[in-house]
């Protein structure tokens, strides 16, 4: 194979534990990156010719390279993918004894750029790189033999494709693929729209959260914002709420949200809103509407590191109108799937609303994201997920 060589001292993140290599970090007199194309495999050496294993590289992108063993002896191939499968199968089946799970997260289960959700006998794959590209036959025959699913859905429309100069598509890699596929979690039945849908169709990391969540439900009123198909709600509702609005921008999202109260069987009220959230919550609190139980989980608001002051603005107007709508002494769940928001910051955001509404919060509960999500040591990136939750009150003079 063909070598990078990297910068001098360049290799101490890699050495810690990390698996990326960004593009100013790898020698390029001595290695020239026009001689690669994207999804090659090469050997990386440290700067004094050191072998530190093996990568993929793409030289267009600034993650340049992607370390897949720091062997120069296991390449990614099947027999590496059914190996590293294996291992993250044995995972998933020793927390979750129904098939409903992340199967694989990317860097977290040794797999860059390929993220696999499970659906019972059902895969749904994302692949966002190049190298992980090349392999896709190899990736599906591996998929077979470890888990022996009756259809593979190829879901690669995600927006780091763009980045990776990869086309966009969705498609059947085995099997036929339904466009509604049927989940358990936490003893509520979902259907996920896969082809249609956002990202895999599912959200499995707030499996935890969302459990914690059920527990101040029963005979409650509760706001589940930026809904979806409504993974919160939903569940919240099987928990014994006797009142429950979604908000979401999506009609298509609401008619799934719709099918999965009637899946469960839920008498209670339900009210699906249409629209903007930020406009939907402001017309709430102008109708002195108060819940007992409100759900804060929007898209990332801060998607790049560039979006940082945008992004938290965004969630600090987001969270205010939230806490507003917050019966006294009911509970305000705030989440964030953005990698740049940290826990302690999100924390802030919160304790600044509470001072400017002049309400009393106690934090009650620090949730992550569920364990098919592990988060690798060395590698921040895969630690994004968040969940607080709050009581919230009036001043009390405090």
């Amino acid at each position: 194979m063909s070598v990078i060589r990297l910068k001098g001292q360049c290799d101490r993140r890699i050495k810690a534990g990390h698996q990326w290599i960004y593009s100013n970090e790898i020698n390029t007199d001595a290695t020239p990156l026009k001689q690669f194309h994207a999804g090659d495999q090469v050997i990386v050496e440290s700067a004094n010719g050191k072998p530190l294993g093996v990568a993929t590289i793409n030289p267009a992108t600034l993650i340049c390279a992607r370390l897949i063993s720091r062997s120069v002896d296991v390449l990614l191939n099947k027999s590496t993918l059914v190996h590293r499968l294996k291992i993250a199968l044995s995972l998933r089946e020793g927390f979750y004894p129904a098939p409903y799970y992340r199967l694989v997260f990317g860097d977290a289960d040794g797999l860059s750029g390929l993220v696999v959700d499970r659906f019972g006998d059902i895969l749904v794959v994302q692949i966002s790189t190049a190298g992980m590209e090349r392999v896709k036959s190899e990736i599906v025959e591996a998929l077979q033999e470890v888990v022996r699913p009756v259809a593979i859905l190829m879901k690669n429309d995600g927006k780091m494709r763009d980045v990776e100069g990869l086309d966009s598509y969705v498609e059947e890699a085995f099997g036929h693929v339904p466009e509604v596929v049927y989940l358990q979690e936490n003893d509520v039945l979902f259907q996920a729209p896969v082809w249609y849908g956002q990202k895999t169709g599912w959200f499995y990391d707030h499996r935890e959260n969302r459990k914690t969540m059920q527990t101040f439900c029963s005979g409650k009123r509760v706001l589940d914002v930026f809904s979806y198909v409504g993974g919160w709600g939903v569940q919240a509702a099987a928990a014994g709420a006797t009142d429950v609005t979604f908000i979401d921008a999506s009609q298509a999202a609401l008619d799934h949200v719709d099918a999965n109260l009637a899946l469960n069987q839920f008498e209670g009220n339900a009210n699906l809103m249409h629209g903007d959230a930020f406009e939907a919550m402001s017309s709430l609190i102008e109708e002195k509407q108060r819940f007992d139980v409100v759900i804060m989980d929007p898209p990332a608001f801060i998607a790049r590191r560039k979006d940082i002051k945008a992004g938290e603005g965004a969630y600090h107007r987001a969270n205010q109108l939230a806490m507003r709508l917050v019966a006294k002494g009911g509970v305000l769940v705030s989440g964030s799937c953005s990698m740049h928001l940290e826990t302690n910051r999100l924390h802030d955001i919160i304790r600044s609303n509470s001072r400017q509404l002049e309400r009393f919060s106690q934090l009650i509960y620090r949730g992550t994201q569920a364990p098919d999500h592990p988060v690798h040591p060395a590698i921040p990136e895969t630690e994004y997920l968040k969940a607080l939750f709050y009581r919230v009150h009036n001043n009390m003079g405090l």
